[in-house]
């Protein structure tokens, strides 16, 4: 960030006021989280708002599958359940059972495929009545094809390891982009002594179409999105690949991590190892121990291991209580319940599932979709404001840093530098458009020389 002439005003950094010093840095970072780094936040936010649309659509498509059309009095045991699923995939890991929520829906097991990708599992579902096979589907975690297809597209755009670049890029620099646009629409609007109305209504004063216009649009509508931005960037990182990393090793030297049952048990057993054996008495064990459905059950991988029945509410109020269960004994040997998770581990998870529409249900749904054209629209007059302004002036100009103190240059330069460690495609990308910006300036003056 070098330029000659904002060299030249450098000595005069002590008499300017400290906004006048950190305005062009500000300036400079929005300019390159917009120009570099709006493509990735734009389609993050186009394909956050397909998935955003997706969630009832799985309940109509697979409805054969996550449905029956009658009950009955009394449902078959699990364990015959079980057997029955096993006759789709003898000779493979159970991964998971879901028993029904309600009465009208199937029992999902699902098995631990060769081949599939990280994280996909074949789900085989039973009807609870007659242990009766309705269909398989491929899914991820708890969502169907259709919601795991579109959830796929927003995280890795179906790209693999190297999509998940392009979401770790997004996520690093929105929060930086909307901060920096929040103080500096702030700063307009103070300048401008048009009061706090004037944060959220815009100016519509300028000419239709002028770039004045353009950007009272962006700056009232990217203060009132300012917030979930925030949110959404916070709680993207944890899932990528770089920053994630260092967000759960941070979250494991605070003890912000979410508690988890231990599943060891005192009873061995004798014979061959059946790992969904003792399903039934897994599940009425944890009945009794107060959790109710919707529940997850993942049996033991060995021998002296306990099945973990788990509750998985996730829509507000949520639910968490989890046990281990000795499969020959029915003995509840551990367990952690959601009252007692540390308050960050709540905040945490609430955060999470309010980014995948959740929490709040239909109404996290809309917000979320207004989020999403929020950003949309922010991103796009965002280039709007930079194309109109080009023919007659400059970009944000070059050597930000060279009119803050010593002190405060030192600080800035330190703390991009922590952000660029913690998440590294933020510093990669920045450093990437320092160095072509430099060098772009650079070929300017010569050309302006000769």
């Amino acid at each position: 960030m070098t330029d000659v002439a904002t060299r030249r005003e450098s000595a005069g950094a002590a008499e300017r006021g400290a906004w006048d010093r950190w305005r062009p840095v500000l300036m400079r970072l929005h300019f390159y989280g917009g120009m570099l780094a709006g493509p990735f936040i734009l389609m993050a936010a186009l394909t956050g708002l397909l998935y955003t649309l997706t969630p009832q659509l799985d309940a109509i498509a697979f409805r054969h599958e996550l449905t029956v059309d009658a009950t009955a009095p009394a449902r078959a045991s699990l364990s015959d359940q079980i057997a029955a699923a096993r006759q789709v995939y003898p000779d493979t890991p159970i991964s998971s059972v879901k028993p029904p929520t309600v009465p009208s829906e199937t029992t999902q097991i699902a098995f631990d495929v060769p081949g599939l990708a990280d994280g996909y599992t074949r789900t085989v579902f039973v009807n609870p009545y007659t242990a009766h096979v309705q269909g398989t589907l491929t899914t991820y975690g708890q969502w169907m094809p259709i919601r795991s297809w579109f959830d796929e597209l927003h995280r890795t755009l179906h790209l693999g390891t190297v999509g998940r670049f392009y979401s770790e890029t997004a996520a690093s620099w929105l929060w930086v982009a909307a901060l920096g646009g929040v103080a500096l629409w702030v700063a307009h609007v103070r300048r401008a002594r048009r009061g706090a109305r004037g944060l959220v209504v815009p100016d519509l004063r300028g000419r239709r179409g002028s770039r004045r216009r353009a950007m009272n649009w962006h700056g009232a509508v990217g203060i009132c999105v300012a917030v979930g931005l925030l949110g959404l960037s916070v709680t993207g990182l944890t899932w990528s690949r770089f920053a994630g990393d260092h967000v759960s090793a941070l979250r494991a030297a605070l003890t912000w991590t979410t508690p988890s049952v231990s599943t060891r048990t005192t009873s061995a057993g004798t014979g061959a190892f059946d790992g969904a054996a003792g399903a039934d008495t897994a599940l009425h064990s944890a009945e009794a121990a107060g959790l109710r459905a919707p529940m997850w059950m993942t049996p033991p991988s060995a021998p002296g291991e306990a099945w973990q029945v788990a509750e998985r509410k996730r829509d507000f109020p949520t639910r968490g209580d989890a046990v281990a269960v000795d499969p020959r004994t029915g003995t509840v040997v551990d367990e952690v319940r959601f009252r007692d998770w540390p308050l960050t581990a709540k905040l945490t998870r609430w955060a999470i599932d309010a980014h995948m529409g959740l929490l709040f249900g239909v109404a996290n749904q809309v917000a979320l979709a207004a989020l999403a054209l929020g950003l949309i629209t922010v991103v796009v007059r965002g280039y709007l404001m930079w194309w109109r302004r080009r023919p007659t002036r400059a970009a944000p100009p070059r050597g930000a840093l060279a009119g803050l103190r010593p002190g405060e240059a030192v600080a800035a330069i330190a703390a991009l530098a922590l952000v660029g460690w913690f998440a590294p495609l933020f510093g990669a990308t920045l450093g990437m458009f320092v160095l072509g910006d430099v060098a772009a300036g650079a070929l300017s003056r010569r050309r302006a020389g000769a």
